[in-house]
């Protein structure tokens, strides 16, 4: 049976995890702390050892208007709360190819079973020669 495809809403739960998980993440970062004179491994830089001050770039104006920028994140969140909301389509089954899968998926079992291990020990015998000049 083929995997679902993630909905719009799964996406989205995603994207927020993640997005909460990097806040959490900095929020526990133990705060630097300065070092103790007295430890002789510190390394300490002169003015030759730093890097020159890079002046901050001009970007110019902005590429999307705060306005137009308002509007899309408000469609955005319409087709989010929409896509939250809905049920996702079922997807169009067909017959004859479900009967096919269900045919070969016992003979592509058992063909891969059979030769992938030889296959893919052959391929890394290959590279391995490719790589150090030595057969194996």
């Amino acid at each position: 049976m083929a995997a679902r495809e993630p909905s719009m809403e799964d996406i989205l739960a995603s994207i927020k995890r993640v997005i909460a998980e990097e806040k959490e993440i900095r929020a526990a970062a133990p705060p630097v702390e300065a070092a103790d004179p007295d430890d002789e491994d510190v390394l300490e830089l002169d003015a030759s050892m730093t890097a020159p001050e890079v002046p901050p770039l001009d970007l110019g104006p902005p590429l999307l208007e705060d306005g137009a920028a308002d509007s899309s994140r408000q469609r955005l969140e319409a087709l989010a709360s929409v896509a939250a909301s809905a049920p996702p389509p079922a997807p169009q089954a067909n017959p004859l190819e479900e009967m096919v899968r269900d045919l070969l998926r016992p003979i592509l079992k058992q063909w891969l079973d059979d030769n992938l291990p030889g296959i893919v020990d052959e391929h890394v015998k290959r590279e391995i020669h490719r790589i150090t000049g030595r057969p194996l």
